[in-house]
């Protein structure tokens, strides 16, 4: 891509260069002293009664990132005055259907960012590890896939038995589609949106993630994983069940036919793993 992240000139202070090259350019969003990015960001945010959460979620999100999606999954308190209060111009996108999977859908078609990060509701994600996903798509990668498993990642919040469970199943996908993922039942992702026109996502639940990971995959798509740390839900109580979503992630895994790896379709070598719905206010 010829999206780069922009370093000041040599001599040059970092901070009078980032706003320069904003003004001159146009295009260009300070991330930090040093650094500015071209390509414009979109924040997708799944939220069924997380008002509670919100706060929290809403705090760490830089705030060089051109947009916050938030799909509202019919929720019966307060979240979407709640997120509008937190991020005025929050694009509020009703949710239709049922369903995590649906729900991010959803999101991904209001998105109008070149790159798209999705966010979990529950304050599990931070939003400083943000700049970490871009950065691997500015540098060659089509995906960036949160691992809370590859060197530097944790998790604070799954059981010895979800662990098991992931571990499981992401050694099914491995085998079975050529990969070399770490983790695989993760919702915090990042990817170009034109990753969309070569997968098709078509499931409601929890399960999207996998399906996603599965098909980028059999796309040829070139996917770097990025460390990440899962922090325990704030307030609330999850809708994950581990049982019936792993049976339902298990259930994809074997229907999806497995492919031979190919070579990525955009060249270059990455991590080798290789690996529209909704009314907007």
């Amino acid at each position: 891509m010829s999206s780069v992240l922009h370093p000041a000139a040599p001599g040059q202070d970092p901070s009078i260069a980032s706003v320069e090259t904003s003004r001159i350019e146009g295009a260009y969003r300070p991330i930090s002293s040093h650094l500015a990015i071209t390509p414009p960001v979109s924040v997708v945010i799944p939220a069924m009664n997380e008002a509670e959460n919100l706060p929290y979620v809403f705090k760490t999100l830089p705030d060089w990132i051109h947009e916050v999606v938030l799909v509202d999954g019919n929720s019966t308190d307060n979240t979407v005055e709640v997120a509008r209060e937190l991020w005025p111009d929050v694009k509020v996108v009703k949710q239709s259907g049922k369903g995590k999977g649906d729900a991010l859908i959803s999101g991904f078609a209001a998105c109008t960012g070149d790159i798209i990060v999705m966010v979990d509701a529950d304050g599990s994600a931070h939003g400083d590890e943000i700049v970490s996903y871009v950065s691997a798509l500015v540098s060659g990668a089509d995906f960036a896939k949160g691992s809370r498993f590859a060197n530097g990642g944790g998790t604070d919040d799954m059981t010895f038995i979800r662990k098991l469970g992931n571990w499981a199943l992401c050694s099914v996908v491995n085998a079975k589609f050529g990969a070399r993922y770490t983790d695989l039942c993760y919702g915090y992702n990042a990817f170009w949106k034109h990753c969309l026109d070569d997968i098709t996502l078509d499931c409601t639940g929890f399960e999207i993630e996998t399906l996603m990971n599965i098909r980028v995959v059999k796309a040829g798509l070139r996917v770097q994983e990025v460390p990440s740390h899962e922090y325990n839900r704030i307030h609330g109580v999850s809708n994950l069940s581990a049982v019936r979503d792993g049976i339902r992630v298990l259930k994809v895994i074997l229907k999806e036919k497995g492919v031979r790896r190919g070579g990525a379709r955009r060249g270059g070598a990455g991590v080798d793993v290789r690996i529209a719905r909704g009314e907007t206010s």
